[in-house]
């Protein structure tokens, strides 16, 4: 099945039911059908036919609710655009898929246009909200002048439902490409894993160009479900929802649950009467955190830990885990949890062997929600599924039972705040600073927001520069995330003799003290 066939069926058989609400905007499951089809007819008369890709950049919004079943309909495969990054970053990423059209809200319009030279293929342009730009049209007229019924696109499960870009250590994003087969598998795991139900109430509060907000998103249509969609992550008004608007399950990374807990006076005084299950993932959490946010919103908890190409999820630490974790096993909150049903997660060393229990290696896996490939990209394709099994970049080992305890990573890749950061994307903008004669980026530990980003420098001879001039060179060329929060400089990039920077020896001084090298 493809993913549009759910969809078609909740609306066929619970027409009224609410799919999404978004402020005073609310959605019926058989307007969410209608919609669809218009968008689904609007892309196929645009010239996009099965397999041709166009971006979409906006918030989160009411229209994420039916995009991907639009799509789906329509055949043309979406590319859903990071809101936060720079113009030359989406320029890059439009350009790379071959998007042909762009969907963005108005507020990005401008930005959009200050690229519009390097934006490839996209020759069509269609904006959600006004505009005053010249060739930009109209999102709602554009579907609206489009018919409610079905496009029937032909194909069958394995053919691409999205593509969504990863960075990479090369500096440049990678299109990981999902296929409906995939996405559905993924939901199905989860779905037992976690033991979620049907006509459920989910906050939408994750950005859904993130995997796994979009597959919390589609999961839900699955299930004839319901979504609360937030715009973006605002700490008072996510326990207000989850307190007061019938919420009985939602996704956070661990800074927004830090944050609620920090910046929401009342929060303990509170009543979470429909709440049941509050899943969290992106990035570790502090088990000081965790035991907190467990008390306040006195729910289950659960974790997923996986990456894009793996459609969202590998692993699951489950309800029931984190219920032994506080009747006596407190170690269990430190794991990622054990492979999802239908999921192989092994801990291999650098020829791909198999490691024993309790030996750090890098964490692989396999199962049905692995991703097709990268887009245009055959040789980082077979280097990531070599073997048959997908390699995570991340270092980790295993218990006895299977359990995945995550320690390090193979790859620099910083988290922060439930976003990935890789650090040559940012080496790149520092390379060009006029003063800067080497640099390394690292991450750091940070109480908020898990890891820091922090460039290391080494300044040409004769030339000064400060940490406030080495950040406000890299603001504008990058999404504003990714800035270095800080700055420390060296004499010397330390190097071994083949010219790769030991970022474990530059690492050491800000980790000394904690047990695991990520935070």
């Amino acid at each position: 099945m493809r993913i549009h066939e759910w969809l078609d069926y909740v609306a066929r058989e619970k027409p009224e039911r609410e799919l999404a609400t978004q402020g005073s905007r609310r959605l019926t499951y058989a307007e969410a059908g209608k919609t669809a089809n218009r968008l689904g007819h609007a892309l196929r008369a645009s010239g996009l036919r099965p397999g041709d890709r166009f971006a979409f950049l906006a918030k989160n919004c009411l229209e994420y609710s039916y995009l991907f079943f639009a799509a789906s309909k329509s055949g043309a495969v979406p590319v859903p655009l990071n809101y936060r990054l720079a113009a030359p970053e989406l320029a890059y990423i439009v350009k790379d898929s071959g998007a042909k059209l762009i969907i963005a809200q108005s507020e990005y319009v401008s930005l959009l246009e200050s690229v519009r030279s390097d934006l490839g293929a996209a020759t069509m342009f269609v904006s959600l909200g006004a505009t005053a730009a010249p060739g930009w049209r109209d999102y709602d007229q554009w579907i609206g002048a489009c018919p409610d019924v079905d496009p029937e696109s032909p194909g069958d499960d394995g053919v691409d439902l999205y593509q969504m870009y990863t960075s990479g250590t090369t500096g440049r994003p990678k299109g990981a490409i999902l296929t409906h087969r995939a996405v559905t598998a993924n939901i199905h795991q989860v779905r037992v894993a976690m033991e979620t139900a049907n006509n459920e109430r989910v906050l939408i509060v994750a950005p859904l160009y993130h995997a796994a907000a979009a597959l919390t998103m589609i999961g839900t249509v699955l299930a004839a479900s319901s979504l609360l969609i937030h715009e973006d992550f605002n700490p008072l008004e996510v326990v207000r929802a989850l307190s007061e608007e019938r919420i009985t399950r939602t996704t956070l990374v661990p800074a927004m649950i830090q944050a609620c807990l920090l910046m929401v006076p009342d929060i303990a005084a509170r009543e979470y009467p429909h709440l049941e299950l509050v899943v969290y993932g992106a990035s570790p959490i502090a088990g000081e955190t965790l035991r907190r946010a467990m008390e306040v919103f006195r729910c289950d908890f659960a974790q997923g830990f996986g990456m894009t190409e793996t459609s969202a999820v590998l692993t699951v630490l489950t309800r029931e885990d984190h219920r032994r974790a506080v009747a006596g096993r407190p170690e269990l909150l430190l794991s990622a949890g054990r492979a999802l049903p239908g999921t192989e997660v092994r801990i291999v060393d650098e020829n791909d062997d198999a490691l024993p229990p309790g030996t750090i290696g890098e964490i692989a896996g396999r199962g049905d929600q692995i991703m097709r490939g990268y887009w245009n990209l055959p040789e980082a394709t077979v280097e990531a599924l070599r073997g048959g099994w997908l390699h995570t970049g991340d270092a980790g080992r295993m218990d006895a039972d299977g359990y995945v305890y995550i320690e390090d990573r193979v790859k620099d890749m910083i988290v922060s705040g439930g976003e990935n950061i890789y650090p040559r994307e940012v080496e790149n903008v520092l390379f060009a600073h006029p003063a800067v004669a080497d640099a390394a980026v690292i991450g750091v530990p940070d109480a908020k927001w898990g890891e820091a980003v922090k460039a290391i420098i080494q300044l040409k001879p004769g030339t000064s520069a400060t940490a406030e001039d080495i950040i406000e060179f890299c603001r504008g060329k990058l999404a504003g995330y990714k800035l270095p929060r800080s700055a420390d400089f060296v004499a010397m990039i330390p190097r071994n003799a083949s010219g790769k920077v030991l970022k474990r020896e530059l690492r050491e001084k800000y980790w000394a003290g904690h047990t695991r090298r990520v935070s």
